[in-house]
């Protein structure tokens, strides 16, 4: 069995209670390699081809399973996958899998700010990657994967750049391959919409605005924005205004002195109280404790709550 700290999962895990929560190699640490790259097969069948429903706080994962047979469970709700096809894991999002025996593919672990160029807030792959998707998928990925792993191994200075670029790749076809069928099925007007959605977060932020006033802002109803941010993002556009100001308390907790409940207040929260749980729900645990983690002071949560 593996170590406990170099799991992508618990093979026994129960379903019920506390989503686990837990990353390769463990978290808290310093990611010991600029990424991670493995076979399914290599994994899954040491465990009976099974992963149990779990999150990565501050890991993106490309999953390409390539022959066999999958089924997915994706925040309490299971379905099979068309091989061949491609995953989009983005942190947080809670999974699990069953793969049929000898079921083939492989895995790409990234650290999420690792790669701000790709996946942080602004980047021009964000909005495609920002939620768990799936898409189909050719024959193109497979040497890309193998390149990884061919370079994972050695010891040059090449190394981190060669990763990097083939990381990036993957990614792109990550990124067009989700962000496809969500054009084909949302008018061009949406990506316009969404655009001055982004923007008018980024101006007001700390202003405490609410979703009524983003709609407004936008010369749209809050029944309309809804229909932009789930076709676009995927998510409702409460919960895309909540995972921003929860992002911006992050960099707040991090980067300030301010204490929490002024940090709260900033973002527009007029409830201490409520703040705590609006970022529990989102990050797994306290703005207190997240500000500790991130000085170095104590260890990451061990389990999110259910709706984190």
């Amino acid at each position: 069995m593996d170590d406990r700290r170099n799991r992508w999962y618990y093979p026994n895990m129960a379903l019920s209670g506390p989503i686990p929560v837990f990353g390769l190699y463990g978290e808290g640490r310093d990611f010991p390699d600029m990424l991670h790259c493995e076979r399914i097969r290599d994994r899954a069948r040491r465990h009976d081809w099974q992963i149990a429903p779990h999150r990565h706080p501050n890991l993106h994962q490309i999953m390409l399973i390539r022959q066999g047979n999958a089924r997915i469970t994706v925040d309490g709700r299971a379905r099979d996958l068309a091989l061949p096809v491609l995953l989009n894991i983005p942190p947080w999002v809670v999974h699990g899998f069953r793969f049929a025996a000898g079921t083939e593919g492989y895995v790409l672990t990234l650290p999420a700010d690792g790669f701000p160029e790709l996946l942080g807030e602004d980047a021009p792959l964000a909005t495609a990657l920002s939620a768990w998707g799936a898409c189909a998928t050719g024959p193109a990925l497979d040497p890309l994967f193998e390149a990884i792993l061919a370079e994972l191994v050695r010891d040059d200075a090449v190394r981190p750049v060669m990763l990097r670029a083939l990381a990036t790749q993957v990614l792109c076809h990550a990124a067009r391959g989700l962000a496809a069928p969500a054009a084909a099925a949302a008018p061009a007007r949406y990506a316009a919409h969404m655009q001055g959605f982004d923007a008018a977060l980024h101006g007001h932020l700390r202003a405490g605005w609410r979703l009524g006033d983003y709609a407004a802002a936008l010369g749209l109803t809050p029944t309309h924005l809804n229909r932009v941010t789930r076709a676009m993002a995927g998510m409702s556009a409460g919960r895309y205004i909540e995972a921003r100001r929860v992002r911006e308390a992050q960099r707040m907790l991090a980067y300030t002195r301010l204490r929490v409940a002024e940090i709260g207040y900033a973002l527009g929260y007029e409830d201490p109280a409520y703040f705590s749980r609006a970022f529990r729900r989102q990050t797994g645990e306290t703005p207190s404790a997240c500000r500790r983690r991130l000085a170095g002071t104590d260890p990451p949560p061990a389990a999110a709550g259910r709706n984190g």
